[in-house]
């Protein structure tokens, strides 16, 4: 079957050896998340002699009888001298059947911005849970920051089995509890879990697996200790979740990074917008208009790697050529002429504060959306929320590292801005201080929840004006 967009296939026909999952893991101190990660690297083959040596040779200066896989990714000292996870660890690996980006997010309360800063781009994420604690504060505090980014899959790992002997009961009752908290946070289309490893399945935001990480139980390879399990291994899980969507399912949208004007012999009159594509697809002749200053035009051509093409979709790296000479540069965004989002220059959102400095209404700051850079300033802070309960607490005053919340902006220069909702890309911004460069907030257009249960029927990553 051939893409209706470009008549070659598709993006949801690729080999699955083509594809990529980016996906974190997640859960509270002592889960055991390097571990399952240092399992998966050791199990499917992707450590290097010299890398298991290291470790091997490092467990054995703890006093270890085996080779401790959690040190695989612990590569700070002071993770190691610990025993946690402090800063993201990245790896890569793949499997004949998907290529992986992992990232290893701590568990410590305070290193709440960091699991966001691993999860903001994850198409999945793998929350621990020890099977002896169950469900705890920390569990239910990174399920809510995985539905506020709006991460499309989630495996509901439940570690150390071994340690409660592999009951069948507790990892059903832990999978129970995790499901009614999972459908309280409103997510349309995610509030069940699923305990047979149908992936894919349009009720089943979260898979729930039965894991030990330490014993390789479900990792890799089937259990023999839990033959009453019959979904996928973990691995299994990640390599045949579909995260490969059809672009054409989404409204396209441009942001201009860089105008290629060669003024050469060859080239005299060449104008050129370069870019990636952050969604949808765009095709020669298609009506779109320049943003912010709403100027339209129609596409004349798209080169990609040199060649014109009909037609680029996302996250394709591409050349677009406009009928009418326009004043575009660096920071606009094209879009579609009939789907454009709305330009404004007040923005209402939810952040994660990620700075040790306070963030306070009347900051003046930077904002970042895309390719685009503006001046802002903190109008108001209305709420910061309580990931525990999901309660709001009015009026804070401020916002201090780790806390999430709704903040007003202004800026001074129009953005168009997509709600998160509709659009992870396109919805989310960064907050910058204008004295040193340093990373402030991370946000997210639009509102954090929807509205609730009722309107499980809707399609995750919904209409924008959910969140407008």
């Amino acid at each position: 079957m051939t893409s209706i967009i470009t008549g070659q296939p598709g993006p949801t026909e690729r080999a699955p050896a083509a594809s990529l999952l980016r996906f974190a893991t997640a859960g509270s101190v002592d889960d055991g998340k390097s571990t399952l990660v240092g399992r998966l690297l050791h199990d499917s083959k992707s450590v290097l002699a010299d890398q298991l040596e290291a470790v091997e040779h490092a467990s054995r200066h703890r006093g270890a009888e085996g080779p401790d896989l959690a040190l695989l990714t612990d590569g700070l000292r002071a993770e190691r001298e610990q025993g946690i996870t402090i800063d993201v660890a990245y790896r890569y690996f793949a499997t004949p059947r998907r290529r992986f980006i992992l990232a290893d997010t701590p568990g410590h309360v305070q290193y709440t911005r960091n699991m966001v800063t691993g999860a903001s781009t994850a198409e999945l994420a793998v929350v621990l849970v020890d099977a002896r604690n169950g469900v705890v504060e920390q569990t239910r505090r990174h399920a809510a920051v995985a539905a506020l980014l709006r991460v499309p899959h989630i495996v509901l790992a439940v570690n150390k089995m071994d340690l409660v002997d592999y009951a069948e009961p507790v990892f059903a009752a832990i999978a129970e509890e995790f499901s009614a908290y999972v459908a309280s946070l409103g997510i349309p289309g995610w509030s069940a879990v699923s305990t047979t490893g149908a992936a894919g399945s349009a009720d089943a935001w979260c898979t729930a697996i039965p894991i030990s990480a330490l014993a390789g139980d479900n990792v890799v390879t089937p259990s023999a200790n839990m033959d009453w399990y019959g979904g996928p291994t973990v691995l299994e899980h990640l390599e045949t979740v579909p995260v490969v969507a059809d672009p054409a399912r989404d409204v396209a949208r441009f942001p201009v990074q860089y105008v290629i004007r060669p003024q050469s012999a060859e080239h005299p009159d060449y104008r050129g917008y370069a870019g990636q594509v952050a969604s949808g697809v765009l095709r020669v002749g298609q009506p779109v208009v320049v943003l912010p200053s709403g100027r339209e035009s129609v596409i004349e051509g798209i080169d990609a790697l040199g060649d014109p093409v009909d037609a680029a979709w996302a996250p394709q790296s591409v050349t677009l050529r406009l009928a009418d000479d326009l004043d575009v540069s660096r920071g606009d965004l094209i879009a579609p002429a009939d789907a454009a989002p709305a330009s404004t220059q007040d923005v209402a959102a939810t952040v994660c504060h990620v700075a040790d400095r306070p963030l306070r209404v009347g900051d003046r700051v930077l904002l970042k959306h895309t390719t685009r850079t503006v001046k802002a300033i903190v109008k108001d802070i209305p709420s910061r929320l309580t990931l525990d309960d999901l309660s709001q607490h009015p009026a804070p005053g401020e916002l201090v590292a780790n806390d999430i919340g709704r903040v007003v902006l202004r800026t001074a220069q129009p953005l168009a801005l997509d709600a998160y909702a509709a659009s992870r890309r396109t919805g989310s911004f960064l907050l910058i201080d204008p004295a040193d460069g340093t990373t402030l907030t991370a946000g997210m257009a639009g509102e954090a929840f929807a509205a609730g249960p009722a309107e499980s029927g809707a399609r995750p990553g919904g209409d924008a004006e959910r969140g407008a």
